[in-house]
């Protein structure tokens, strides 16, 4: 059986929904970074789909290792602030960063 792109189309829409419907929706700040890690992880299917699909070089794996390293950068510096904001206020939601103002 041939895989063809529309089933690497398909699951990146999906992954891409479900990022964004947890980003939206969730008040956990732990949640909204793993949708956003969801929303990253299908940009980089799509790299990767479309580098075979059109077979000219390693141009869309290129992307795709960079998104990954910039993915592991940004979770690494997310953890710390919300580790820092634990610390402040003992919980991790979103509704009451707001008491972190002046």
């Amino acid at each position: 059986m041939n895989i063809t792109i529309d089933y690497f189309l398909i699951l990146s829409a999906v992954m891409l929904g479900a990022g964004m419907y947890g980003f939206f929706t969730r008040r956990n700040t732990l949640a909204i970074l793993i949708s956003i890690e969801l929303i990253l992880n299908a940009a980089d299917i799509n790299f990767a789909a479309f580098n075979r699909l059109c077979q000219t070089g390693i141009e869309g794996y290129v992307f795709t290792l960079f998104s990954i390293a910039i993915s592991a950068a940004e979770t690494a510096i997310a953890i710390a602030v919300m580790i820092n904001i634990y610390r402040m206020l003992k919980n991790n939601y979103v509704d009451e960063l707001d008491t972190l103002k002046w």
